[in-house]
C-alpha cells in the first residue's frame, strides 16, 4: 500500500514465459505493490506454469486470443474487483522498469493525477534506447495530430506504462472501447473527454529481443485507427459524433 491506498499491477500477457519472473522480481521489489493480476491471452509457453508459482499473483486465462484491448478489459475489471485503489499496467515483457511503479503510485495517490503516463519521448532516450527510427517518427507524427485534435499538450500517446486511480477507471466506459491495440488510444481520449489531468514521467526506452512488440502492418492499422479515434473526439466536440464517454 501507498498511503493507505492498495495498490494492484495489472500485467498482460501473452508468451512472456522468458521474462515473467525477471519483471515479477523487479515489481515485488518495490515493496509497495498489494496484488498482481496477470491476464495470460492464450499463451503456447510456459507463461501460465511460471506465474502460478508466484506469491501474490492472482492468474486468469483467457481460453482464445481476445487483443491487447480485450486483455486490458479484463485486467481492470479484476483489478477494480479486488479492491484496487490504484492500478499500474506493466506489461511482463520487462520493456518497463518497475522502477517507476513507486513514483506513478504517488502521482495518483497524492489525488493530483488519475492517471499517469510514463514517457519514452520526456527524456529523449527512446531512440538510444532502441526505439526504431520508423516506430520513433510515426509515434511523434501521431502525437502531434492527436494533441492538434485532443487539444492538449501530451508528450506521447502511445505508451503503454500506465496508472489510473480507481475513481477515473469506474467513469470510463472501457467495454465499449475496441478489443485491439488502438483501445489505449481511446482511454486517453476518453480521459481527456472527462478534463482529467493527465501526470507524465520519463520512462527510459528498452528495446531487446524479449519485448513484445507488433509488426509493420498491425502498426499501420493501430495509427489509422489513432486517427479516427481523434478525428472523432474532434467531431464530438463539434456535436457531429458520439462523445467519446456517454453522458449520465
Amino acid at each position: 500500500m501507498l498511503n493507505g491506498q492498495r495498490i494492484i499491477v495489472v500485467m498482460p500477457a501473452c508468451n512472456a514465459a522468458r521474462t515473467l519472473r525477471q519483471t515479477y522480481d523487479k515489481v515485488m521489489a518495490q515493496g509497495i505493490v498489494d496484488l498482481i493480476i496477470m491476464v495470460e491471452d492464450a499463451s503456447n509457453d510456459e507463461t501460465v506454469a511460471i506465474a502460478r508459482t508466484l506469491e501474490r499473483v492472482q492468474v486468469e486465462v483467457h481460453p482464445r486470443n481476445r487483443g491487447d484491448g480485450g486483455n486490458q478489459k479484463t485486467c481492470y475489471r479484476l483489478a477494480l474487483a479486488a479492491g484496487a485503489d490504484i492500478v499500474i499496467m506493466l506489461h511482463p515483457d520487462y520493456q518497463y522498469t518497475p522502477q517507476l511503479i513507486p513514483a506513478m503510485a504517488a502521482m495518483v495517490s497524492s489525488g493530483l493525477y488519475p492517471c499517469v503516463l510514463g514517457s519514452r519521448i520526456l527524456g529523449g532516450g527512446a531512440l538510444r534506447g532502441g526505439m526504431p527510427v520508423w516506430k520513433y517518427i510515426a509515434n511523434r507524427v501521431l502525437t502531434f495530430f492527436d494533441n492538434i485534435m485532443f487539444g492538449a499538450k501530451l508528450s506521447e500517446y502511445h505508451t503503454g506504462y500506465r496508472a489510473f486511480s480507481r475513481r477515473l477507471l469506474e467513469r470510463l466506459p472501457l467495454e465499449n472501447n475496441s478489443d485491439d491495440f488502438v483501445f489505449d488510444n481511446q482511454v486517453l481520449a476518453q480521459v481527456l473527454w472527462l478534463s482529467e489531468p493527465i501526470g507524465k514521467i520519463t520512462r527510459p526506452a528498452n528495446y531487446q529481443p524479449e519485448a513484445s512488440s507488433i509488426n509493420f502492418r498491425r502498426s499501420v492499422r493501430y495509427g489509422f485507427g489513432c486517427l479516427a479515434t481523434a478525428l472523432q473526439f474532434r467531431l464530438a466536440r463539434l456535436g457531429l459524433a458520439a462523445a467519446p464517454v456517454p453522458t449520465r
